[in-house]
């Protein structure tokens, strides 16, 4: 038994984080070019810059919910077993984390910038001023930049994700539109194995099918009851 979950913006709507892009396709009145994109930072440092640093000081005010603290308690169950359950998250907050869980993040996370000059990365969430920028003390470059996956970038580890998709027995999306690939892609690639695929959302996501076990709700009411029977298949 191998179970791979992936989750995106639904599961972390509930603990009060907003999704980045609005129903008009803008974030926040912003073209996702203007902030998220290469282009939108070479063009426009300080307004990306300031994005950013509102959304990292909003995580001070969140805590993670139902939904994550779940997930958290299978991943523990799973090691109890010696059941592999790998975590995969788009979101770029860090409340996986803080609920007890190890996630792999493929867009990027938050509390890291990173230096464009010499590659350092480094956690940060103490400097929030969304006017200043960070230097870099490894280089002396002028600012760090989030370490996050802008469009136009290559998503990391992405071949070994694809990996574990084909080799799930289990695969769970939990929270997210099927729409942004390669994330997308995964439940396509363990359906395609044969794997049990299983589908949590408010509304249903783009990459739907038939074969998919659909749990339609919000996250912090349907993931506790879902993690119960996954963990009830543990040998």
């Amino acid at each position: 038994m191998r179970i791979l979950v992936l989750t995106g913006a639904g599961v972390s709507a509930d603990s009060g984080l907003a999704t980045f892009r609005g129903v008009d396709g803008l974030w926040e009145g912003h073209a996702i070019e203007e902030v998220a994109s290469p282009h939108g930072w070479r063009r426009n440092p300080r307004l990306v810059w300031r994005f950013y640093q509102l959304r990292r000081a909003a995580l001070g005010g969140v805590e993670p919910n139902a939904a994550h603290r779940a997930l958290a308690e299978l991943e523990r169950a799973c090691a109890q077993h010696g059941v592999e359950f790998r975590l995969v998250t788009q979101n770029v907050d860090n409340l996986h984390e803080r609920a007890g869980s190890q996630a792999v993040h493929m867009h990027g996370e938050l509390e890291w910038l990173r230096c464009e000059r010499c590659g350092t990365r480094v956690r940060d969430l103490e400097r929030l001023d969304p006017e200043m920028f960070v230097p870099c003390a490894a280089c002396g470059a002028e600012r760090l930049r989030p370490d996050i996956v802008w469009f136009g970038e290559l998503v990391p580890r992405s071949e070994e994700l694809a990996q574990w998709a084909e080799k799930c027995t289990h695969f769970v999306a939990i929270g997210t539109s099927g729409l942004v690939y390669p994330a997308a892609g995964l439940i396509e690639i363990a359906r395609s194995e044969g794997a049990h695929t299983i589908v949590q959302s408010l509304d249903e996501p783009a990459n739907l099918r038939h074969v998919d076990a659909f749990r339609p709700g919000r996250a912090c009411e349907a993931v506790p009851a879902l993690c119960r029977e996954l963990a009830a298949l543990l040998p």
